[in-house]
């Protein structure tokens, strides 16, 4: 059995609501009701103009991929087994931005393309929370 993902270390104020919301299978994403901007990843205050007061909402899972890596060797014992595995950057339909990986491909150097559609798929992990991945739309 492969070894456990690296995981948050709770309590973490700034990413903590999210995490609860992955044992939800809930993409959640911030915005600032004083710039109306979006925010990601989840912290306390907006990176555009510095307001603290943020909003939570829960994505619809679709995206874009922007663009990606293959991982073709990774000496981590969690990610050992994997073989090659994609590394990317969706853009969620919402206008965030973010790093996770691809799956549900048979060959991520073959069936991985940039302008892809995408939609989120979890993996649960052990210790309650689910990782927010991608797979084709």
């Amino acid at each position: 059995m492969p070894a456990p993902r690296p995981q948050p270390r709770f309590p973490e104020p700034d990413t903590q609501p999210f995490w609860e919301a992955t044992k939800e299978h809930r993409l959640t994403y911030q915005t600032c009701r004083t710039c109306s901007k979006v925010v990601f990843y989840p912290r306390r205050h907006c990176p555009h103009c510095g307001g603290r007061d943020l909003e939570w909402h829960d994505s619809k899972g679709f995206g874009t991929v922007y663009t990606y890596s293959v991982v073709r060797l990774n000496r981590h014992p969690a990610f050992a087994d994997l073989g090659p595995y994609a590394v990317a950057y969706v853009d969620l339909d919402e206008g965030f931005r973010m790093l996770t990986n691809i799956v549900g491909v048979a060959d991520p150097v073959k069936d991985v393309r940039i302008g892809m559609r995408v939609k989120v798929r979890w993996d649960d992990q052990e210790s309650g929370i689910s990782l927010p991945m991608f797979e084709p739309a």
